[in-house]
């Protein structure tokens, strides 16, 4: 049973007690955190979010005293009713206060409090992972790993060293003349010849010489603390994971203001979600038009550079920094692309070329997200349900499963698609 402090406690006192009570209505909490993913905008991120939970979800063990034996009560009753009537229960108009009938009685409405910005952003984001994380050379998880780190003279005798301790006992015994096993058998050849001969004198000295070498070994023992040594190990950090995120934006002429800012909003959250939910991994942000380039992070979000489009050129930088910087041997490699479809025609066998042949066999997951208009349209491909490299991807779809294709037309759309794209997996993480 947990009994939970009531008392006036000063400011943050009472964290412990928020978090019980938040770990009770976990389930109800994560289903209103998915409610206000549907409704919420990028821009609320920093705000605190009000959530609903069921009254029944709040009740907690109290104490009462029950009175022993039997007792009578005198109850007022309608005048219908006789000793050993049942009493028949109302119907409708429970009292409950969640009824649709009308009714008599009093009840209670759902329980309502404010989840902290950084108590929202955990229930968000703990349901999202980078999809086909292996372990390679981002760490979640810091691991560290014992090491050999040379000899110490003191340690536990699980970590004796055997070799190092009997080579120490030997050259101190060599140094200090202890007799071996060999000097005490010729001796006592001696002590037993001497003795068939009769001869005394013979025998006496040899009797002295073996207890002078029976009195120098229990004095020099075989192994004294001095020679005694111990492996010493310390725990250097292992990686456990690395990962990098290549951001790739279109931002040439056919892409409208409006399509730009949902791209900057997905990649925005996405930004935000590898910053707090894994420790170390490399974004890479790269701009395209004809040309393509990459640029730091105010860069990518800030400039106002536009111009005609060039898909391929932005899969080419892609692949060249991660020649130069990132082999695939040592990190999972992820791709998110925004764009709204448009490419020049004579650009798809390019795009198609570098995509089967380069990209999606190294790469863990390809998320490309592709931006409309406000209400889905594409004003540039009028009369066309698809764009130019939807249908590149889409051939390419049913061949690599980690290639996943999303459409975002609307803003309050842009915490669905990402979570959708990102949501965790209960299947075996591939070699």
């Amino acid at each position: 049973m947990v009994i939970v402090d009531r008392r006036a406690n000063p400011q943050g006192k009472s964290l412990a007690n928020r978090q019980r009570f938040l770990e009770r209505v976990r389930g109800d909490v994560k289903r209103a955190v998915a409610d206000t993913i549907a409704r919420r905008r990028v821009a609320d991120v920093d705000t605190e979010e009000e959530v609903r939970v069921r009254v029944d979800g709040i009740e907690e063990p109290g104490f009462a005293t029950t009175p022993e034996g039997e007792h009578d009560y005198v109850l007022p009753g309608t005048g219908t009713l006789n000793r050993g009537d049942r009493i028949r229960k109302p119907q409708g108009g429970g009292g409950r206060g969640s009824g649709r009938r009308a009714g008599r009685g009093s009840g209670e409405d759902a329980f309502e409090f404010t989840l902290t910005r950084e108590e929202f952003l955990n229930y968000f984001l703990d349901e999202l992972e980078l999809p086909r994380l292996a372990r390679t050379s981002l760490t979640q998880e810091r691991m560290s790993k014992p090491q050999r780190a040379g000899i110490t003279l003191y340690g536990y005798p699980s970590a004796l060293d055997v070799r190092r301790t009997m080579r120490n006992s030997l050259a101190r015994r060599i140094a200090l003349g202890r007799p071996d096993k060999s000097v005490l058998e010729r001796l006592e050849a001696r002590v037993a010849s001497a003795r068939e001969a009769g001869d005394e004198d013979g025998l006496a000295l040899a009797e002295r010489d073996l207890a002078q070498a029976r009195r120098r070994i229990a004095r020099i023992p075989y192994v004294d603390p001095i020679d005694v040594r111990y492996a010493r190990h310390e725990r250097r950090p292992q990686p456990a994971t690395e990962a990098v995120m290549f951001c790739l934006m279109d931002v040439s002429g056919s892409m409208t203001e409006h399509m730009k800012d949902l791209a900057k909003r997905f990649f925005m959250l996405l930004h935000l979600f590898l910053g707090r939910r894994y420790d170390r991994v490399h974004v890479v942000f790269i701009r395209h038009t004809e040309r393509a380039a990459e640029v730091d992070e105010e860069t990518f979000f800030r400039s106002r550079e536009t111009g005609g489009t060039l898909v391929s050129s932005a899969l080419e930088v892609m692949l060249e920094v991660q020649r130069a910087r990132y082999p695939r041997d040592r990190f999972n490699l992820y791709v998110a692309q925004a764009s709204d479809g448009d490419n020049d025609s004579a650009d798809r066998g390019r795009v198609a070329h570098l995509m089967e042949d380069h990209i999606l066999p190294i790469v863990r997951y390809f998320a490309y997200v592709e931006t409309g208009g406000d209400r889905g349209a594409f004003p540039h491909h009028a009369g066309r349900r698809t764009t130019e490299l939807w249908d590149t991807y889409e051939s390419l779809a049913s061949d690599y499963d980690q290639l996943a294709m999303r459409r975002l037309n609307d803003s309050a759309a842009v915490w669905g698609v990402l979570a959708d794209l990102f949501a965790k997996s209960s299947g075996p993480v591939p070699a």
